[in-house]
C-alpha cells in the first residue's frame, strides 16, 4: 500500500476471531503489515467460541482492500465475515433530507400549517410578493445548481453524477452557516435551457450558487442570471475559489512583508477559478500579472489574439496583463507568486529556483497539484495547495458558506467584486499576527469563527454599498443568531 492511509478509502471489516489468547494482537499486526491504520474497533457479539468485532481500517486505495482480507484470512483463528465501503454507507438515501420545523399533531396545527390557513398567508404574498421572504422558505434557501459537466477534477460525468456533490455541497451549507441548500442537477448542456431553468425557480429561493459548470458557457449563464435576477447569483467555481486565493495571498503577504501592487504574479490556466482569480486580484491592487493559458502567456500581441479567435474572456483580460511571451516554466523567472489553477504537473519544482526569494506557490489543481508539493517545498516559503493533507488547503467553504449567509442576511440583490473582497478580508483576518506562519496563512475549514465573520463582513458591504434591500432587516439564521447559537 504505497499511497499514504485516507478515509476516503476506508473500510469496516466484520471479523470472527476464535477465543485465544492475543488473537486480536495478530488480526492487528496483519492488517498494519499490508500498510492498513487501524481505526475503531467495536464488539459485535460473543460467542462461545468466537468473538465477532468490526474493524475500521484506512487504506490508500480500495485496490489495497484484497490485500488486506487475505492477510486478516490469513491469520489462523480468524475469518472476514463481511466488509463495507464507508464512503458509499456514508451515501446510501443521499446525505440530506427535508426536516418539518413545526410539529403536526392535532386539528390545529394541521389548520394553521395547511387548508384553511394557509389560505391567508398565500393572499398576503399574492398582494405582496416581497412578503415571500417573510412567510417562505425563500428567506434562507439557495438553489444549487449543475449540469454536471465540470465535476471536481472528474470532468463531465452528467447530472445524475454530479448528484453526490452538489448534495455534499448542501451539508456544508447548513453544518457551516445554517442555509438551507437544494441540489437542483440539470439535464442539459444548453445555455438557454439552463438560464431559463433557473429564472423559472428563482420565486422559491434567496439565492442561486452555480456549481461545476463547464467554461466558457459558465460565464455567460452568471452573467445573463445576474441581469436578469434579483437575487444573488455566484459561481462557486470562479468567485469562491478567487476569494480564498486572494485571502491566502493577504496571509502570506502579510507574513513576508510583501504589497500586492508591487508582487510579480504568474496565474497558470484560464478557466473558469483563472479568470476570476486574476480579476479579484487586480480588483484587490494587483498591477504585474502574467496569466498563462495551455498556449503559453496570454498577451495582446499572441497571435490568436490579433487574428481573433482568442476566446472573448480572454481577450477581455489581455490589455491588462504583463506583455511576456513563452511557457510558464520561462515566464516565470524573477517573479513572486505561482498561482495555478490548472492541471497536474504541470511544472517541475525545480523551475521555481527562478523565482524571486522568498517565493509564494499556490497550487491548487487537485487532487494533483501543478506541481509536487514535496518537492515544491525544497524551493519555496509558502506553499498552499487545495488538498486538505497539505497545510493551508485553498478550500472554497471557507467562502461560500459565509458570504450566502450574509447575502441572505440582508436580502442582498447581488454578489458584488467589493463583498468578494470583504470576504477574503474577513477570512485572512481569522490567523493573527501572532499565529501566523510559514504552514499556516489561512484557517482551517472547520475554524467555527470563518462563516460569522465572513458574513457580517459582507452584510456590512453590501449595506455600504446599496445592494442591501432597503429597510431589510436580519431574519432568522442571521449572522448574529447563528454566531452565538454556534
Amino acid at each position: 500500500m504505497a499511497a499514504t492511509p485516507s478515509a476516503q478509502y476506508s473500510l469496516t471489516m466484520r471479523v470472527e476471531i476464535e477465543h485465544r489468547p492475543g488473537m486480536l494482537g495478530r488480526v492487528a499486526s496483519a492488517i498494519g503489515e499490508v500498510g492498513g491504520t487501524i481505526g475503531a474497533v467495536d464488539l459485535v457479539q460473543v460467542e462461545r467460541e468466537h468473538t465477532i468485532r468490526d474493524i475500521t481500517v484506512e487504506t490508500g486505495d480500495a485496490s489495497d482492500w484484497p490485500r488486506l482480507t487475505d492477510a486478516v484470512n490469513a491469520v489462523s483463528g480468524a475469518r472476514v465475515l463481511d466488509t463495507t465501503d464507508r464512503t458509499f454507507l456514508l451515501h446510501i438515501g443521499g446525505k440530506i433530507e427535508i426536516r418539518n420545523k413545526s410539529p403536526l399533531r392535532t386539528r390545529d396545527d394541521l389548520s394553521m400549517a395547511y387548508t384553511p390557513g394557509v389560505a391567508r398567508v398565500c393572499r398576503a404574498i399574492a398582494e405582496d410578493p416581497d412578503k415571500a421572504f417573510q412567510y417562505t422558505i425563500k428567506r434562507n434557501t439557495v438553489a444549487v445548481v449543475s449540469d454536471g459537466t465540470a465535476v471536481l477534477g472528474l470532468g463531465d460525468i452528467g447530472p445524475r453524477a454530479a448528484m453526490p456533490v452538489m448534495e455534499g455541497k448542501a451539508m456544508l451549507f447548513k453544518e457551516f452557516a445554517g442555509v438551507d441548500a437544494f441540489p437542483v442537477c440539470l439535464d442539459t448542456r444548453d445555455p438557454d435551457e439552463i438560464v431559463a431553468v433557473v429564472k423559472a425557480i428563482a420565486p422559491g429561493f434567496g439565492g442561486v450558487n452555480l456549481e461545476d459548470i463547464s467554461a466558457p458557457r459558465c460565464f455567460e449563464i452568471e452573467d445573463r442570471l445576474k441581469a436578469d435576477l434579483d437575487i444573488p447569483v455566484f459561481h462557486d467555481d470562479q468567485h469562491g475559489t478567487a476569494v480564498v486565493v486572494l485571502a491566502a495571498l493577504l496571509g502570506a503577504m502579510r507574513l513576508t512583508g510583501r504589497r500586492l501592487d508591487k508582487l510579480q504574479i504568474v496565474i497558470v490556466g484560464l478557466g473558469a477559478a483563472g479568470v476570476a482569480v486574476t480579476k479579484i486580484l487586480r480588483e484587490a491592487g494587483a498591477r504585474h500579472i502574467i496569466a498563462c493559458d495551455s498556449r503559453g502567456a496570454v498577451t495582446v500581441d499572441r497571435e490568436d489574439y490579433l487574428d481573433g479567435t482568442m476566446t472573448a474572456v480572454k481577450r477581455a483580460l489581455a490589455p491588462g496583463l504583463e506583455r511576456r511571451s513563452g511557457t510558464v516554466a520561462e515566464v516565470i523567472e524573477g517573479t513572486d507568486l505561482l498561482i495555478g489553477v490548472s492541471g497536474a504537473r504541470i511544472l517541475a519544482a525545480e523551475a521555481l529556483r527562478r523565482m524571486n526569494p522568498d517565493p509564494i506557490v499556490f497550487a491548487l489543481a487537485n487532487p494533483d497539484p501543478e506541481v509536487s508539493p514535496e518537492e515544491a517545498l525544497r524551493y519555496t516559503r509558502i506553499l498552499a495547495t487545495g488538498r486538505s493533507d497539505y497545510p493551508n488547503q485553498i478550500n472554497n467553504v471557507l467562502c461560500f458558506p459565509g458570504m450566502f449567509r450574509g447575502a441572505l442576511d440582508v436580502r442582498a440583490t447581488a454578489i458584488t467584486e467589493s463583498m468578494k473582497t470583504a470576504a477574503a478580508r474577513a477570512i485572512a483576518e481569522i490567523v493573527t499576527d501572532d499565529e501566523q506562519r510559514e504552514d499556516y496563512i489561512i484557517p482551517s475549514v472547520f475554524n467555527r469563527d470563518v462563516a460569522p465573520a465572513v458574513a457580517a463582513a459582507v452584510a456590512r458591504e453590501a449595506r455600504a454599498s446599496g445592494t442591501a434591500e432597503a429597510g431589510a432587516e436580519v431574519g432568522f439564521g442571521s449572522t448574529e443568531e447563528f454566531g452565538a447559537v454556534r
